[in-house]
């Protein structure tokens, strides 16, 4: 009784070949194929990455040709979307749909006729064609799933509907290049099996809906990883108030003391003067071009509104040059679209002397705005490039310094990329802290902004404007509190005191050096501002770690910052950054030795 594993002691008891049996067996035999298909469909239907299987839908179209007794069928499926009345393809590995042939997507009306829209979505009946050529002929090609399928070479077909209670969810499609193979009476076949196609399509649309949301998440209202386990916490006490109360509870203010916060920037330096700049040289191009279609077009027929419009054209320009304002943009664009594109419109249907002009004139304008975009969309490019690449770059580094000790990161993307972190205690959960974690982490931030500045002018070649970028690293040194928006979806500082540190991160880099009107921040330098002195003996220390690494150069300078509203006392560090060229036997280069070099 309690040696069923032991061999040797069966064979004692039980010797091999010691014993025979004698007798008859009566059997009463069933065919199972149907049974047997309809469970390897449950099996099928029930694992986990089907659309990323490449086995999923061999073994799906073999399940079939067993149930149906057929060989030479295929199986596809599309989704059906409520709320455009249409049909959507499932992407997936070997998934086709051969109602939508070669489309992505189609309108119900445009995949289906009325009788068969009727069918499939109104009575959600199995709809056969046993002969897709006669049945498109007698509709005269003017059915669309007939048209479509004799397209693919189907010569008979099973439409079935994947609905339940609440509606249509999809179509099963099973498709044969032989008339009559497939047709209304094997499709009665599909009943037993149409069940467990409805599960897992459920279940496979609110996987699809969650996963939408978690992406909706990630992008749009992302929670970092750091502090997740907070909100998760506060999940599982609001399910359990509901579940206890039986009221709609209060989701509870999420909060974490005693933290030290870390900003840094690294920004486009004078942005707003090089957009204005892009905007005055494609409203001047544009003006231009006009002018000359107008001189060209006295010529042949001097009428005064043309005058005055060429007058009015002049005057914009030279506005332009001597008193660009912030409304001159808007002023310029709504006198081009509003005035001067119906007179071009007219010319060009009168005066067959300019109409050439006026078609290239009228290629050079954006389809959208109405106007000539050029420079701007170059300015706009390079700026989403420079975000684009330095949010990706600080994003991989973050993947490291996490795993040193876990802490909150967040940046946004504006003229540049600002980022966010907060380190501490209550964000780590656990008993661990230690202000060594804190020392590194500020560290660990300006090497990033060397690397970051480094990684921008490696490749400023390749950016469609050649624009400077300004690196700098806002102190703070006292711990705070964050708390997290509910109506933002976004962390704050948490107090009146706190957000001091708020208004200096907004207003810093606008800020001068005293006596002077030179901006602190600047091209080609790491700045780092602070107020107390142990501040600024920590940071010296890095800084002269740092130029023993070649990052920073030893031009060390310290700098008093003008009062700003609310704040004062604010000092700066401020030192060259050196560049990197693995290429060059001067592998060390200052801003002015990278721009002479790529001047050269």
């Amino acid at each position: 009784m309690d040696n069923f594993e032991n061999i040797d002691l069966w064979k004692e008891k039980f010797p091999p070949n010691s014993y025979e049996f004698k007798g008859f067996v009566i059997s009463n035999i069933f065919d199972v194929t149907d049974d047997q298909s309809i469970s390897n469909i449950k099996s099928s239907l029930i694992g986990e990455d089907k659309r990323k299987s490449e086995n999923f839908m061999k073994s799906f179209h073999e399940i079939f040709r067993s149930l149906l007794g057929l060989k030479d069928i295929k199986v596809g499926f599309s989704i059906y979307i409520e709320e455009d009345e249409s049909f959507e393809r499932v992407y997936g590995v070997g998934m086709e749909s051969y109602l939508l042939n070669d489309n992505a997507t189609l309108k119900c009306s445009e995949a289906m006729c009325n009788w068969s829209y009727q069918t499939l979505m109104k009575d959600k009946k199995f709809y056969a064609v046993s002969d897709v050529d006669k049945f498109c002929k007698i509709s005269k090609g003017k059915a669309p799933q007939y048209k479509a399928l004799k397209e693919q070479g189907i010569k008979s077909a099973i439409l079935a509907p994947i609905a339940n209670e609440q509606g249509l969810m999809g179509i099963l499609e099973i498709v044969s290049d032989k008339p009559k193979v497939l047709n209304s009476i094997n499709a009665n076949k599909l009943v037993d099996v149409m069940p467990f196609i409805v599960s897992a399509v459920e279940r496979s649309k609110n996987e699809e809906a969650n996963l939408v949301e978690a992406i909706i998440q990630k992008e749009c209202t992302s929670i970092h990883s750091s502090v997740h386990w907070k909100f998760v916490q506060e999940a599982r006490n609001y399910i359990k108030t509901e579940f206890n109360t039986g009221e709609s509870p209060t989701f509870k203010k999420i909060a974490f003391e005693d933290v030290y916060p870390l900003f840094g920037q690294i920004d486009v330096k004078e942005s707003s003067k090089a957009r204005n700049n892009a905007t005055q040289k494609d409203l001047s191009l544009q003006l231009s071009l006009a002018e000359k279609i107008l001189n060209k077009t006295l010529e042949e027929k001097s009428l005064p509104i043309y005058e005055q419009i060429k007058f009015q054209i002049i005057e914009f320009n030279n506005d332009l040059k001597t008193n660009f304002k912030v409304d001159s943009e808007h002023a310029i664009t709504v006198f081009l679209r509003d005035e001067v594109k119906p007179v071009f419109e007219l010319i060009a249907q009168t005066e067959s002397a300019v109409k050439e002009d006026i078609e290239d004139y009228f290629s050079k304008i954006d389809d959208d705005l109405d106007v000539i975009y050029f420079y701007r969309r170059h300015y706009d490019d390079t700026v989403k490039l420079i975000n684009t690449n330095m949010s990706s770059l600080i994003d991989e580094k973050q993947v490291e310094a996490q795993k040193m000790y876990p802490h909150f990161f967040e940046r946004f993307k504006t003229d540049g990329v600002e980022h966010n972190m907060y380190i501490g205690e209550s964000i780590t959960k656990h008993d661990s802290f230690n202000m060594i974690y804190l020392y590194n982490l500020r560290l660990w931030q300006l090497q990033v902004m060397c690397e970051m500045e480094n990684e921008y002018y490696q490749s400023q070649h390749e950016y469609p404007l050649g624009l400077d970028v300004a690196s700098m690293v806002l102190v703070f040194n006292q711990p705070l509190s964050i708390r997290f928006r509910m109506d933002e979806k976004r962390f704050d500082v948490d107090g009146t005191y706190n957000a001091r540190y708020e208004v200096v991160k907004k207003r810093v880099d606008k800020a001068f050096i005293k006596g002077t009107e030179e901006r602190i921040t600047e091209k080609g330098k790491l700045t780092i501002v602070y107020s107390q002195k142990e501040d600024e003996e920590e940071y010296v220390r890095y800084i002269r770690f740092l130029q023993s690494k070649n990052v920073l150069d030893y031009d060390l300078e310290i700098l008093e910052l003008e009062d700003l509203q609310g704040v004062t006392g604010l000092k700066a560090l401020r030192v060259n950054i050196l560049y990197h060229n693995e290429n060059d036997d001067k592998n060390f280069y200052t801003y002015d030795d990278l721009m002479e070099t790529i001047k050269s």
